[in-house]
């Protein structure tokens, strides 16, 4: 894993196709603008639990309800 500081305004590579670029950081939160192919999946990692979630369920026959605990678990945020 890459651990890397950046400000708000400043940016950083990935391959020659991907940009992130920081927009801001206030109150804990930061925005990221991420600039891509279309053909490069982006995907937020609570919706990736999610959708797990959800596969798991369909083969086990869970209820509804399990998958708003995931999302309630994660903050459900952007």
């Amino acid at each position: 894993m890459l651990i890397l500081q950046r400000k708000a305004g400043e940016s950083l590579l990935i391959g020659d196709e991907i940009e992130v670029s920081v927009l801001s950081v206030d109150s804990g939160r930061v925005r990221l603008a991420i600039e891509a192919p279309k053909s490069v999946s982006i995907l937020r990692s609570e919706l990736k639990t999610a959708a797990e979630v959800n596969r798991e369920a369909a083969g086990e026959e869970l209820p509804p309800l399990a998958l708003l605990d995931v999302l309630r678990d994660t903050g459900g945020r952007s």
